[in-house]
């Protein structure tokens, strides 16, 4: 499968934090390609990885706990640059000779920082807003390295090893509440570890043309386009790359969004140059979801049949080789990995078959969503498909709980229609990062016209986000929630209840299914 492979890689050993995502966003704001690995990677894969500089992550243990997570020791010999961070710092001062102790006074939250000296890490003396979560203490940084900054209850909160190039905060740099955290983060970065910072979306295009013209040759590719943003950048930059050689293949399930098939087809075939096969397939979709109703059954069953279509039905590209996909790095760590538990299997990535005949290629597998739109705006292509809301891939299929018909989709369609012509009407499109409706398997007693009713609620659902591993619900003002609910139950037939989900995630995902 296509996949960049930039000359400078920033590894976050991950040893269980909340935060280990963001770190890797906010190293790649700094211009340096990151991944996520786990914390039980060996030093010999580690060199296969080839890192220009490690970070490890904060965690929820105490390194004192029998069964606290830890490192190859001889990863510590790999001569590889290392900035730990919180449970990381302590990690780091724990195996190398420093001193973490259990005082019983812990730090959490904002937090004043006393910078000894002007040194790598720090510009200048100035005292430091940082943010702390943490109960054990460094009290003595590791051998040969120097505390360089403290806090009222924790000695040694920064130290530094330039020589052996070993560093550790712990306060949490990644996170907003620690206003020069970025800086921190950059000057270990360029400082610390050397690194040129040339990491860009422009850099990123160069490298996946080159490598997706290496992967196909002269073979031929088909993209499935979903309607979704990441299909249609996937698709603007294969064929920067490969041109005539790939073909698109939308195929309208029938669970698209209401109007959106027209709107993929407008752009795609008139506005971008690209061959477009349009395959109208809900009857089949239909016919193979019925009945079905386990959310884990119905995205396998939905990403079996596109690849079914698309070997059917390929309009004169039999010889196709290559499948174009948006796959996106969220999705690949939510499905599972060597190093993630499976939340739940993306149809592009867990739900596809065994015995799948086309090579995937996948040239925004290492990306988040914020850096797709990125590219997509590079490559030219309009905003309202760049700015469009994310939408799964299996479609409204797993919005709607139950059982998948072409009456429940008719109603969620509707529904789903006002939800988002209300968030534009507030100007809230550019501040929310996904607001649809779910079509629920149970039915409320209402009452409408004096008379008693006996119809589906309807539940909105809308969140803030960054890049969809995290996201909290959105704080819509109550005259547009006031404004969907009665549009709502005015407009649709079968509607007579409207609830709001205000749950984040975690606990929650963002889809309901």
């Amino acid at each position: 499968m296509s996949e960049t492979a930039p000359d400078e890689r920033v590894l976050v050993v991950d040893f269980g934090a909340q935060y280990a995502q963001l770190i890797a966003r906010r190293v790649r704001e700094a211009h340096v390609y990151s991944e996520i690995v786990p914390h039980t990677i060996t030093a010999a894969e580690l060199a296969e990885r080839a890192p220009s500089a490690l970070i490890f992550s904060g965690g929820p243990k105490s390194v004192h706990e029998p069964d606290a997570p830890s490192i190859d020791p001889a990863i510590y010999d790999a001569g590889v640059p290392i900035l730990g961070i919180c449970y990381g710092a302590q990690l780091l001062a724990r195996d190398l000779g420093g001193t973490v102790a259990k005082t019983g006074r812990g730090e959490y939250g904002r937090t004043e920082l006393s910078v000894s000296d002007a040194t790598l890490l720090f510009a200048d003396r100035d005292p430091q807003q940082v943010w702390m979560s943490h109960f054990d203490t460094i009290v003595e940084p590791p051998r040969g390295a120097t505390a360089t900054a403290s806090s009222p209850e924790t000695p040694a909160a920064a130290f530094e090893d330039p020589n052996r190039r070993i560093f550790g905060v712990q306060y949490h740099p990644e996170v907003l509440h620690t206003p020069r955290g970025q800086q921190l983060l950059e000057r270990f970065l360029l400082d610390g570890a050397g690194l040129s910072a040339t990491w860009t979306m422009e850099s990123f295009i160069d490298s996946a043309v080159a490598s997706i013209r290496e992967q196909v040759g002269d073979g031929r590719a088909i993209c499935g386009l979903s309607g979704g943003v990441d299909s249609a950048v996937a698709a603007a930059l294969v064929h920067r790359a490969i041109g005539a050689q790939l073909t698109c293949v939308f195929v309208d399930t029938g669970l698209m969004r209401k109007g959106e098939g027209d709107q993929v087809v407008e752009t795609f075939r008139r506005h971008q140059g690209i061959e477009l096969i349009h395959v109208r397939a809900g009857e089949r979709f239909f016919e193979r979801l019925s009945g079905v109703t386990e959310p884990e059954e119905k995205r396998k069953a939905i990403g079996e049949l596109f690849i079914r279509i698309f070997e059917d039905a390929s309009g004169g590209i039999e010889d196709a080789r290559f499948l174009v996909q948006g796959t996106l790095y969220p999705d690949v760590i939510e499905s599972g990995t060597g190093h993630a538990a499976k939340i739940k299997s993306h149809h592009n990535v867990g739900g596809l078959p065994e015995d799948m005949t086309f090579e995937l290629v996948e040239p925004l597998r290492s990306l988040f969503k914020d850096e797709v739109r990125a590219v997509g705006s590079q490559l030219g292509l309009p905003d309202e498909i760049v700015w469009r809301q994310p939408f799964p891939g299996p479609g409204l299929g797993v919005r709607i709980i139950g059982e998948v018909t072409p009456e429940r989709v008719a109603i969620l369609q509707e529904a789903d229609a006002i939800v988002r012509e209300e968030i534009h009407a507030a100007g809230l499109e550019r501040s929310i990062w996904q607001a649809f409706a779910v079509l629920p398997d149970i039915r409320a007693v209402g009452v409408m016209g004096d008379e008693r009713t006996y119809g589906y609620p309807v539940i909105v659902r809308a969140v803030t986000s960054e890049d969809a591993m995290t996201a909290d619900w959105a704080r819509l003002p109550y005259e547009v929630l006031e404004s969907m609910a009665s549009r709502i139950i005015n407009e649709v037939p079968g509607i007579n209840r409207v609830a709001y989900d205000i749950t984040s995630k975690p606990p929650g995902t963002i889809e309901w299914e």
